[in-house]
């Protein structure tokens, strides 16, 4: 019986490892947070004249346990005003969306452009280097002239709107991890396999569906989370600079005002930002357990 329960504690622990490291890392930094504010120097420390550590004063840097009390606050002094949670949470899920539709815009974009790359070597040699070099533009200069580019667009009776600008910005970020992850996946089997298909007379197609798609599989995966991420990131930096309300990125701005005299409030969309990242990420490994099946044997996890 004690065997049986052994068995069921490693199991549990094997499957559930990734989770439980994830809240032993949350706690170590909210740790290591409260023990630098409390005995850390107030100035902060100094190498020369460059601070390398921030100060601990509390208006430089409220304790963990202030900034929770923040969500549970109202937003503003007016009667009536709701508390900091459900603000936060109405502009987690209006950034999440747009961050979604980004995501999605991303992926297909990023695996067109892998399988274009991995299906003709001159396209590969083409385009690779671009897709690398988009990655420096930097998106707060980008952001404002795509909602202009954008809204020179009429298609019938679809007008383009703020909210879309965001879905774009979020998918140019989300495209390049796809597209670099896919196309490594892509030609990833061994030459030997691709010989045998070859010899065969199995078309170019056809291997791609049952070689070259199951074996991306892995590597296709840790692209998509990082896409995920991405989106996110790229949803809340273009509401900061398009000046879109309802975000988290209005949110980082309005909140920001407040530091000065309360230095805890500002913390609230952070979290917000790093929840629905979180929430992002374990949505697209939900997505990986769908997809266990379609791995080739013996392809590395």
């Amino acid at each position: 019986m004690r065997e049986g329960r052994g068995l069921t504690l490693a199991a549990f622990l094997s499957r559930f490892r990734g989770v439980l490291l994830g809240v032993l890392g949350v706690a170590a930094v909210v740790a290591a947070w409260d023990l630098y504010k409390a005995f850390g120097p107030e100035q902060g420390v100094l190498v020369g004249d460059t601070r390398i550590l921030p100060r601990t004063t509390d208006l430089a840097m409220p304790h963990s346990w202030e900034m929770l009390q923040r969500f549970g606050e109202p937003v503003t002094s007016l009667r009536g005003a709701p508390d900091a949670f459900s603000a936060v949470y109405d502009a987690s899920m209006f950034s999440l969306g747009l961050a979604a539709r980004g995501w999605v815009i991303g992926v297909v974009v990023g695996l067109v452009l892998a399988l274009a790359m991995s299906r003709f070597r001159i396209v590969e040699s083409a385009l690779l280097p671009w897709v690398v070099l988009s990655q420096t533009v930097p998106l707060i200069a980008i952001a404002p002239l795509v909602r202009r580019w954008g809204s020179e667009i009429e298609i019938g009776g679809y007008t383009w709107t703020s909210q879309d600008s965001v879905a774009v910005i979020a998918a140019y970020l989300a495209f390049f991890p796809v597209a670099v992850g896919a196309l490594r996946g892509l030609k990833s089997p061994d030459q030997t396999h691709l010989d045998l298909m070859h010899a065969l007379g199995v078309g170019w197609w056809r291997t791609l569906l049952t070689l070259r798609l199951p074996a991306s599989v892995p590597f296709l995966l840790p692209a998509l989370r990082l896409a995920a991420a991405s989106a996110v990131i790229g949803a809340v930096v273009a509401e900061v600079s398009i000046g879109l309300k309802g975000g988290l990125g209005r949110m980082v701005i309005d909140y920001a005002v407040a530091a000065s005299g309360d230095p805890a409030k500002p913390w609230a969309p952070i979290f917000g930002a790093v929840a629905i990242g979180l929430v992002a990420a374990g949505a697209v490994g939900l997505l990986g357990l769908v997809l266990r099946p379609f791995r080739l044997t013996g392809a590395p996890r």
